[in-house]
């Protein structure tokens, strides 16, 4: 398994799903839950979660071709979608691509079950999952890399279980400091991959070799 793939993979899909992020939320819209609903809500949820990215990733290619997306375009549109996302988490903003909004957050309390909503969409597979997903499996070249990025995504949803499952003793452990400090640094770095998708994206268009 290509480590470089997993690696890039791992870090773009821990910032996009919002690892670090969703223990607060879970933990407000569960905390008169017990501790076996606050299990069953976690479990289907990140169940509900992999099955719709693994869905984007198997299909991702066919949905470019039939919307006539160039790869090249994809990179270059998902590195700026995941550099706006980066810019939210290191300003501690919350524009819906890795969150949900205020209305949406009304809406989850008034339910009794959110293991579908708003856990497993939009705030495991949110926008900013898919276009995560969708671009790192179409820019994959060997079967092993597309491989790698199936793993990280699997690894990266058990990683989001077990934070549910601690999520009201993480909130109490980092606190809105601790969490706030976690996301401003994966915000950095997504940034930086995203700046990187975008360059890739530019030069495998053509378009600078035009210019030239």
């Amino acid at each position: 398994m290509p480590t470089t793939t997993f690696l890039v993979a791992f870090a773009t899909l821990f910032a996009t799903v919002g690892v670090a992020d969703i223990a607060f939320i879970f933990a407000a819209l569960t905390k008169h839950n017990t501790a076996q609903q606050r299990f069953a809500f976690a479990t289907r949820g990140v169940i509900i979660a992999g099955l719709i990215l693994l869905l984007f990733a198997v299909l991702g290619n066919p949905i470019l071709e039939v919307f006539g997306i160039t790869i090249p375009a994809l990179r270059t549109a998902g590195g700026l979608l995941l550099f706006l996302i980066a810019i939210d988490m290191v300003f501690a903003r919350h524009s819906g691509g890795t969150d949900i909004t205020d209305q949406e957050e009304v809406e989850a309390r008034s339910r009794d079950d959110i293991a579908v909503f708003p856990l497993a969409m939009p705030l495991l597979a949110g926008p900013g999952a898919i276009s995560a997903v969708i671009l790192l499996t179409t820019g994959t070249h060997y079967p092993a890399e597309f491989w790698a990025v199936l793993v990280a995504i699997v690894v990266i949803l058990f990683l989001a279980w077990l934070t549910l499952l601690v999520a009201i003793p993480i909130q109490r452990l980092l606190g809105v400091t601790g969490l706030a400090v976690v996301s401003r640094v994966v915000g950095i770095l997504l940034a930086a991959l995203a700046v990187q998708f975008v360059f890739d994206g530019v030069k495998a268009s053509g378009i600078l070799a035009g210019a030239a």
